[in-house]
């Protein structure tokens, strides 16, 4: 959740060490730590950032930006074993990132949102920018 005003803190390189930090202001940091604080937000940009920290899961969205794939398909197209594959899948499929349909014994996978390819490259592009 970002705060849309900034409330103005006393900055702390007006103190020779934390251990010196006025206990009024220590107390309004683990505020404004508490205010911050969404855990439920919190779990869902672990799962959804966990998810994106591995090379084959980003190269599976970026196939699935295509169409909707079944498990073998997906399976072929990367050179992964069965297991492999249905891991990775439960883990994008944890963070929502991709919507699973079955169909008989098959299980098929597309993207939960059309916007999700171009806002990691933005945010890639982004990232890129400030280095």
């Amino acid at each position: 959740m970002r705060s849309e005003s900034r409330e103005e803190t006393k900055p702390l390189v007006e103190y020779s060490s934390c251990l010196e930090l006025k206990r009024e202001y220590a107390e309004d940091l683990r505020g404004l730590a508490e205010k911050i604080s969404d855990e439920g937000e919190e779990d869902f940009l672990y799962r959804v950032f966990k998810a994106l920290a591995d090379r084959t899961r980003i190269r599976m969205l970026k196939l699935l930006d295509g169409r909707e794939l079944s498990v073998c398909e997906i399976m072929i197209a990367l050179q992964l074993t069965q297991p492999t594959t249905s891991h990775h899948l439960g883990i994008l499929e944890s963070a929502k990132l991709v919507k699973k349909r079955k169909k008989g014994k098959w299980s098929f996978y597309s993207l939960a949102s059309s916007k999700l390819i171009g806002l990691i490259e933005e945010l890639s592009a982004s990232l890129r920018l400030n280095q």
